[in-house]
């Protein structure tokens, strides 16, 4: 289970969740921090990433070009690092669900 962590997230949960998302990257490791969302979308496809983002744009281009990749969207406001990780990990089920159905895209946590 590869995550790509967006830049409107935390490096620091990549290590902080590698024990339940092992092989999880963000973007700043493959100097794509200031990339478009469509240039993270074709890596995150040819890498077999599923993108973590707090940005409503990656849910807008997989229903306009599909998937994969797979999104998982998280919609809080301003939370804080040890929020995402918690929320993340609460629903590692789920997460692990929604990334084996090839019938879906998009995953709103909230």
């Amino acid at each position: 289970m590869k995550l790509l962590f967006d830049q409107n997230l935390s490096p620091g949960l990549v290590e902080a969740l590698s024990d339940i998302y092992p092989n999880s990257e963000h973007v700043s490791n493959f100097n794509l921090d200031r990339s478009s969302d469509r240039e993270i979308r074709e890596f995150a496809c040819k890498h077999e990433f599923t993108i973590v983002t707090k940005d409503s744009d990656f849910e807008d281009l997989d229903t306009l070009l599909g998937f994969p990749p797979k999104v998982i969207w998280i919609r809080r406001g301003n939370c804080s690092v040890q929020e995402v990780e918690q929320l993340l990990r609460e629903r590692a089920a789920s997460v692990l669900s929604h990334l084996e159905d090839p019938q879906l895209g998009t995953l709103v946590l909230v």
